[in-house]
């Protein structure tokens, strides 16, 4: 059996009090829209607009920075419904009428109000970007039919949503359409990101970072790359450029970034502190974790599974890692089936799906006996350990194991597994596999410390590991341990089958008298002849130890009592006729 081995913002801050001339009162300024938005405190500004929007109604402008500042926040559904809103007002009533104070308020309130635009077609797009990010795709291509074609911000949409939908001829279409442009440029970088050509977006990437220094956020995008690239500490280096920075200081993405690197490089635990950043930084009252699909979903991984059940199953949709953790949930708590089902109708795309993938079919086929789920297993295996992008990743390796296992060729399978044993040291899934696996090539020594480094209570409770360790310790010639073995298990199956190979193998090896225990122990529990010839051997076994020394005379007699328990005319004879024969004329002590 195989071991199958994966901000928010700132509390809204007032600009300090102004020094008062003598003799006249204290001065406040009033918070500035785009000091919040400068400063990344995108909460800070949609407070600042919804008094604003209280104060002066819902005019265009204002409803515009709003949907900005909420997007950029995350929360789409509510940007979604203000343009909405513009959207049903010039298509219903019509372009909102001038106020005739708006200069005056715009002076007081450093919030650009004049000359309130009518409505740009432009907006039609904005809705389609917020479905977008909501994965409502197909509500995304009927708002841009209202924008005329060829509109670059149309292209880079239609583009992203093509791929989301698995479109490739759209895809290519619009592909074509791009052009040298930041935008555009950043727009394919996304793309090669999303289809792991991480090269090529790392390429990208630091391209448009050469020629535009001021443009901090690129760093984040190509720490992501690193990331993926599997060189976390590369991407924390390059993070931290981007982290200093005032958005930086609040940006969710870029500390959910640090955070899972510091996952990464060391634990769950220094995850979470990296989280809790976002927290302090925060307004009061703020429900950071919970108002974030991302942070909820990552917190389950830095908590290795806690809460699974209860945030994982509505985000299967929404993030593409929440399915795969989900499976790996059901994987830990032995629910394959749950697990197969969440996997069997997937289409892999990348290293790890396919692996997972494999995983699961591996589990269901050795839970389940089906030849047909071992084979696509060890097929899944070999395509990922065997391509050129993979062969030499540690990953790939662990894939090209497995698939030799599953063929049950376990020489091929020590070559992959000791060329990584430096990384899995106290990898208790490792272990079960190397044990296993060495013990299936008679390497019983060094099997047993292998297997002896398994510290999982369910793993140690399983036949499979207590029957090979059984076996290392008589090959090994620690036969008692075996002994031990069985005597701290309850009584069922799985501890019949034990006793019957601590019999047969402490036989093999010569250990007669723990073999004459279990053939006795077994005699007792199915009164099979076989059981009887297996004691009658062994007694004999140790009778001829006892005679050349190698045994002490003490466990004559306990053999004498073993036979003693089986009703057989055999047994008179070999106690009274040879044993005490021999002990009488030798001066041993036998009952």
């Amino acid at each position: 059996m195989i071991r199958p081995g994966s901000a928010l913002t700132k509390q809204v801050k007032q600009v300090p009090t102004k020094v008062p001339a003598p003799g006249k009162k204290t001065e406040v300024s009033k918070p500035d829209l785009f000091e919040f938005l400068e400063n990344g405190d995108y909460v800070g500004a949609m407070v600042l607009l919804e008094f604003e929007r209280k104060t002066q109604g819902d005019r265009t402008s204002l409803l515009m920075w709003h949907a900005y500042a909420a997007f950029h926040n995350g929360d789409y559904q509510k940007a979604l419904d203000i343009y909405s809103m513009l959207v049903d007002r010039h298509e219903k009533k019509g372009v909102e009428p001038e106020k005739k104070d708006k200069d005056k308020k715009e002076k007081e309130n450093k919030i650009p109000l004049t000359n309130e635009p009518a409505f740009d077609p432009i907006i039609y797009a904005y809705q389609g970007i917020c479905y977008y990010a909501l994965c409502e795709y197909e509500k995304v291509e009927e708002v841009v039919k209202k924008i005329p074609a060829g509109h670059p911000l149309v292209n880079r949409l239609i583009f992203h949503t093509a791929h989301k939908r698995n479109d490739e001829v759209e895809m290519m279409k619009y592909h074509q359409l791009l052009t040298d442009s930041t935008e555009d440029q950043i727009a394919l970088a996304a793309i090669q990101y999303l289809r792991s050509h991480l090269q090529e977006a790392t390429d990208i990437y630091k391209r448009l970072l050469v020629e535009n220094r001021d443009h901090f956020a690129l760093n984040v995008y190509i720490a992501l790359c690193y990331y993926k690239l599997d060189y976390y500490d590369v991407a924390l280096e390059i993070l931290q450029t981007y982290l200093a920075t005032p958005h930086g200081q609040n940006s969710i993405t870029a500390i959910n970034l640090k955070a899972c690197a510091h996952y990464q490089l060391y634990n769950g635990r220094a995850a979470e502190q990296e989280l809790k950043t976002l927290q302090t930084n925060s307004d009061v009252g703020t429900k950071v974790f919970e108002d974030n699909d991302i942070l909820r979903h990552n917190l389950i991984v830095f908590r290795n599974g806690e809460n699974a059940m209860r945030v994982l199953p509505p985000l299967i949709d929404v993030i593409p890692e929440a399915r795969l953790n989900l499976v790996i949930y059901y994987l830990r708590t032995d629910e394959v089936n749950e697990a197969y089902n969440l996997m069997k109708d997937l289409e892999p795309s990348v290293p790890r799906e396919y692996i997972l993938k494999g995983v699961v079919f591996a589990a269901l086929g050795q839970k389940t006996g089906s030849r047909e789920h071992l084979k696509l297993a060890q097929q899944l295996f070999q395509l990922v350990g065997a391509s050129a992008s993979e062969c030499d990743t540690i990953p790939g390796r662990q894939c090209m194991a497995s698939c030799f296992f599953l063929l049950r060729q376990f020489e091929d399978v020590l070559v992959y597994l000791k060329s990584i044993k430096a990384y899995f040291a106290s990898d208790d899934d490792f272990n079960w596999n190397y044990g296993l696996t060495l013990a299936a090539t008679g390497d019983y020594k060094e099997a047993k410390d292998a297997l002896l480094l398994v510290q999982n209570e369910k793993y140690r409770a399983e036949f499979v590991f207590l029957s090979n360790l059984a076996r290392c310790y008589i090959m090994c010639g620690e036969p008692m341990m075996a002994w031990e073995t069985y005597l701290r298990m309850e009584t069922s199956n799985d501890s019949f089958n034990l006793l019957h190979l601590i019999a047969n193998d402490c036989y093999k090896m010569g250990h007669f008298y723990h073999s004459c225990k279990a053939f006795d122990t077994l005699e007792r529990l199915d009164p099979d002849p076989e059981f009887w010839e297996g004691k009658r051997g062994a007694s004999v076994g140790v009778f001829q130890k006892v005679i050349a020394g190698q045994e002490s005379p003490e466990r004559l007699q306990e053999v004498v009592n073993l036979l003693r328990n089986t009703n057989n005319p055999q047994v008179e004879y070999m106690i009274n006729r040879v044993m005490k024969k021999w002990a009488k004329e030798n001066r041993v002590k036998l009952e």
